[in-house]
């Protein structure tokens, strides 16, 4: 069987609405309302204009990841690869694409946050050499009611 050729390249908020699309596919997957909306997303990118990610296949978009910093740390959010493309290296592809980007900004260290239930989510980040943090507790608190997540079903 012929590889999957793909690319990866800076996600820009043209590619919104292909990448809503796919999160809105994923099962379980959260999405939040004033966060993962238009504005907020070009909010995000605005602020973090070389880092986050998308990969494309096939001649439309497959996967992405938002990846922002703060100088110090830089964080994944939404890391996804539609369906029927992933076990072909995307995923992997895209998280060395961000680090690379948050290296050429001088970041030395990235986070995320894999909910519990996803089992295949952590299964990939244990699977490419993250560590799962027991030492710590994350702490969560909510300074605006109305930025609501709603998971697919």
């Amino acid at each position: 069987m012929k590889p999957l050729e793909y690319t990866i390249r800076p996600m820009t908020i043209e590619d919104y609405d292909e990448v809503y699309r796919i999160w809105l596919g994923i099962k379980g997957f959260g999405i939040r309302s004033i966060d993962d909306s238009r504005e907020g997303i070009e909010r995000f990118l605005r602020r973090n204009p070389t880092t986050s990610v998308v990969a494309i296949a096939d001649d439309k978009i497959v996967g992405a990841i938002l990846c922002g910093h703060d100088g110090r740390r830089g964080c994944f959010y939404h890391v996804c690869v539609e369906e029927g493309y992933r076990m072909h290296g995307i995923g992997k592809a895209m998280v060395v694409a961000c680090m690379r980007a948050l290296q050429a900004e001088q970041v030395n260290k990235v986070n995320l946050i894999a909910f519990k239930s996803n089992a295949l989510g952590n299964q990939f980040w244990k699977g490419v050499g993250w560590t799962f943090r027991e030492d710590l507790n994350y702490y969560d608190f909510t300074l605006n009611e109305a930025n609501i997540t709603e998971f697919n079903k």
